[in-house]
């Protein structure tokens, strides 16, 4: 985090020097910090930063996907004639442990149109989920840790 931190401070100064704050200047400064990083990685213990990068990059790409998928699915529901959904509630086993990983997993659900995370268990072993069409549980568990969980893991651990 710290290497981030100071890769976002790289882009602000980057911004300053160059006396252009842009959007598309903010992201060439955080750009090519992340290249000077990655060069002096070495030096400064950060050896996988670069690699991090990517895959939270890839996660959120991942988000992105799944959101318009889940949007789509939710607009054909709404529009069909006759609603053949089964809400309800379904325990998720969380192999995330961290604070943060639970949390940012909660909110991806949340944000995805169709499901919503309802609660954690007090050991946060298990995630709650209320899904508006639970007529396959194993399969939304299945799609949950096959995608935004293992993307988490891979991109904090």
């Amino acid at each position: 985090m710290i290497l981030y931190a100071i890769n976002l401070l790289m882009a602000i100064v980057w911004a300053a020097i160059t006396g252009s704050a842009s959007l598309y200047n903010l992201v060439f400064g955080f750009l090519l910090s992340t290249l000077a990083l990655g060069v002096i990685r070495d030096q400064i213990n950060g050896t996988g930063y670069i690699r991090r990068a990517l895959r939270v990059a890839s996660l959120i790409w991942l988000f992105f996907i799944e959101l318009a998928k889940s949007a789509f699915k939710v607009a054909i529901m709404v529009v069909s004639p006759n609603l053949e959904i089964k809400p309800g509630i379904f325990a998720y086993p969380l192999t995330v442990t961290r604070d943060f990983e639970i949390t940012l997993l909660a909110n991806l659900i949340t944000l995805t149109p169709g499901t919503l995370s309802v609660d954690v268990s007090d050991d946060k072993s298990v995630l709650y989920v209320h899904a508006i069409d639970c007529s396959d549980p194993e399969g939304t568990r299945r799609e949950i840790a096959e995608g935004f969980e293992r993307k988490i893991r891979e991109a904090f651990a």
